[in-house]
């Protein structure tokens, strides 16, 4: 559609008379002296703005003829579903007159003393155009979904432009104003969360739903992210862009409460999910799911640190001071930035996501345990020692356990992303590390063979598994290496461990010079992790005590 608007080359003609007519006006003459200005119903809650200028006024009067001509009435221009043609044509006016009034009127205005911005001013009263058209349609919108969310995502892109292109003042009257109306606001609430539900459905449904659409870019898909997360988390940000220029604090948090209630449909959704997926924890849906549920916890806590959401928080706390509705504790901790306001969501997903690891663990090592039934078994008492073999090799009953551990880090290091799969080796290495520890080395005696062969198999095969991972992986495995250091100590360190360990527990009398203390003597052999009392429980475990009965 093409309207007609004044052009500026014609008033350029008489430029010299424009000039005196605007100094003239602007000396002389109240500006409501041609126009009161309309006021719009206080529930609007416009903020208060002066007359715009009698020289403004006088070039505004045919587009405001013009504007009330077209969009108004039975004229075919005005029609409900087409918001945009009264947003664009505002625009246009503005920009095609955005030169002249900088150089040609602003000049004039700043020789008269004025403070006013042509340009601003200018944009000003044809915005207030544009609030009255919307007073009016709205209430025919409320109870149409469609062409209410098509009005809102126009009066969007009108505001974007209008502030990012022409440099419109946030303290102006805006259309956000109006869209803040009490019944307005509500509906648009509504509506946002009936679409967003929608949105979320569908892309739940969708076949690519557990895929990362980056999967074959090593370096962009280094979080794993299926589309589904990510497609949530973009809905969540375009929800932010749509209402972050609401004029009050309240209207905001209420659109964060929106959120909130989005996060935590998502999460149960989610869940609901997993647990269709829960018979297979290591498969690749369920790995997906755990990577969406990591994704939005981690993006969420980096939201939490944005000077957007700190503001809605500090606005959350005046809420919450005036209302008591939350305890003194959680005043302080919002008020210090202890928390933020998405802390609620934060905490359900993270322990989401740690029970959905606890469980990934637990069918590991279940399936480790399983494969070490044998390695239990082996006689330990009666290996041969290293003197009499030729070359240490693995004990043939330990690499089923093994296998298995190094298939299933293997898998899970492609399908869970850095972070999660972590956490998930360094809890599956504390469970193997204690179950080494109790149900094979203390539920064993050893002979000189058997500890050589225990401490070859650990430190030459086990341990390797997770250098992969980290740069000193036998400090994750700290009983298992520190009972390997007690076992394998020659027969007189041994002894003189001994010696000083029964010292230690027998008398409370203080050490005499030079004696050194349990704690020193086991620190001296590498051994910071054991109790004395379990370090005397390995001394014992060694079978053979030369010329002590022992």
């Amino acid at each position: 559609m093409y309207l007609v608007f004044v052009n500026p080359f014609y008033l350029n003609h008489a430029f010299g008379g424009v000039q005196r007519l605007y100094l003239s006006l602007t000396v002389k003459l109240r500006d409501e002296l041609l126009t009161k200005p309309k006021q719009l119903p206080e529930k609007y809650a416009l903020p208060p703005s002066p007359p715009v200028i009698l020289p403004i006024q006088i070039m505004l009067n045919p587009l405001q003829k013009r504007f009330r001509y077209h969009f108004t009435g039975n004229k075919p221009t005005n029609v409900l579903s087409k918001p945009e043609w009264y947003l664009t044509q505002v625009l246009m006016w503005i920009g095609n007159h955005a030169k002249f009034l900088d150089d040609k009127i602003q000049p004039i205005l700043d020789k008269a003393g004025s403070p006013v911005n042509a340009g601003l001013e200018f944009s000003r009263a044809l915005v207030m155009l544009i609030l009255e058209k919307l007073a009016a349609d709205i209430p025919f919108l409320l109870y149409d979904d469609t062409l209410f969310c098509h009005l809102v995502d126009e009066v969007l892109l009108f505001e974007r432009e209008l502030y990012s292109v022409h440099g419109y003042l946030s303290s102006f009257p805006s259309c956000m104003h109006i869209l803040s109306e009490e019944s307005c606001f509500q509906r648009w609430l509504t509506v946002e969360k009936k679409f967003a539900l929608q949105k979320m459905d569908s892309m739940l449904s969708s076949e690519a739903a557990w895929v990362s659409q980056y999967k074959d870019i090593s370096d962009v898909d280094e979080m794993k992210v299926p589309d589904c997360a990510e497609t949530f988390m973009t809905l969540l940000l375009v929800i932010t862009d749509r209402y972050k220029n609401l004029p009050t604090a309240s209207r905001k948090l209420q659109f964060l409460g929106l959120q909130k209630e989005l996060v935590d449909d998502f999460r149960i959704r989610l869940t609901q999910v997993m647990k269709e997926e829960s018979r297979d924890p290591l498969g690749f849906r369920y790995c997906a799911i755990l990577n969406a549920v990591n994704y939005i916890a981690t993006v969420l806590a980096d939201w939490a640190d944005n000077v957007f959401f700190l503001q809605l928080q500090q606005a959350e706390l005046e809420v919450c001071a005036e209302s008591d509705a939350v305890s003194q504790l959680q005043l302080g901790q919002l008020a210090s930035m202890e928390s933020s306001v998405f802390d609620e969501m934060i905490n359900l997903l993270e322990r989401l996501k740690h029970d959905m690891l606890s469980r990934q663990v637990y069918h590991v090592f279940k399936e480790v345990t399983d494969a070490a039934k044998l390695y239990k078994k082996e006689r330990w008492l009666s290996l041969p020692s290293q003197a009499e073999q030729a070359v240490m090799s693995l004990s043939s009953t330990a690499c089923p356990m093994l296998l298995t551990l190094r298939d299933r880090l293997l898998q899970l290091e492609q399908q869970l992303c850095h972070s999660l799969f972590k956490i998930f080796w360094q809890m599956l290495a504390e469970k193997v590390d204690a179950y080494i520890y109790q149900e094979i080395i203390m539920a064993n005696h050893f002979n000189e063979g058997g500890a050589a062969q225990l401490q070859f198999d650990m430190s030459r095969n086990l341990f390797p598994l997770f250098s992969h991972y980290c740069k000193r992986p036998e400090n994750y495995f700290k009983h298992i290496k520190e009972a390997c250091i007690i076992l394998n100590l020659n027969i007189g360190s041994a002894l003189l461990l001994k010696e000083v360990l029964q010292s230690a527990s027998e008398s409370e009398a203080p050490l005499q010079p030079n004696q050194p203390s349990a704690t020193a003597a086991l620190n001296e052999l590498g051994v910071y992790k054991l109790a004395q009392q379990d370090v005397e429980i390995l001394l014992n475990l060694r079978a053979i005590w030369p010329n002590t009965g022992k």
